[in-house]
């Protein structure tokens, strides 16, 4: 598999990786990254939120649904614009739809029950999503700055430039590089 195909579980929160299950999002060619009922069962596998019920073409439809629900209001919070009521109100309706009931456990260390359905895996990421939104981890969240990604991630130290992609930061690296060239050429 190629590395634009790679899932990300790497920006800071499970609700951010779901994020980028669709890649340079904004670009001309978008990745999509959960394709498939078998590649979202691999995503929801890596995130340890498998749900007891084998998924369907439903529930891909609801994760994709979520997902773009949530990247304009977490670019709005970005942005330190305020979210339009539609989408606001459009989680709203998810949350409500969605329950996200969690069963804590003792093994070896803490761990909880599995969701019973993707719906409830997914209530668990949206909740997961309006927490860190509306709380104060909010100021850690930051947009890469690469006009087709425009991904989020939680950066706590705020020392970060572009999201983890190492494409991106090389690409901004390369463009910072020339059009410092070329100021010094028109100098």
């Amino acid at each position: 598999m190629n590395d634009r195909m790679a899932l990300r579980f790497d920006l800071g929160a499970t609700w951010l990786n779901l994020l980028a299950t669709r890649g340079t999002h904004f670009g001309e060619h978008p990745v999509e990254r959960i394709p498939t009922v078998e590649r979202l069962t691999e995503w929801f596998e890596r995130a340890e939120l498998s749900p007891a019920r084998k998924l369907s073409n439903r529930d891909l439809q609801r994760t994709w649904e979520l997902r773009e629900l949530l990247r304009p209001i977490a670019l709005a919070t970005v942005d330190g614009d305020e979210p339009k009521p539609t989408d606001v109100s459009a989680l709203d309706r998810f949350l409500q739809t969605h329950p996200a009931p969690i069963r804590l456990a003792l093994t070896d260390r803490l761990t909880r029950e599995r969701p019973k359905t993707a719906a409830e895996a997914l209530g668990r990421i949206a909740r997961q999503a309006v927490d860190h939104l509306t709380g104060p981890e909010r100021g850690f969240l930051s947009a890469c700055p690469e006009h087709d990604c425009r991904g989020v991630f939680s950066d706590p130290s705020g020392r970060r430039r572009w999201c983890p992609n190492p494409a991106c930061a090389s690409r901004g690296r390369v463009r910072a590089l020339r059009a410092r060239r070329a100021q010094s050429e028109n100098s």
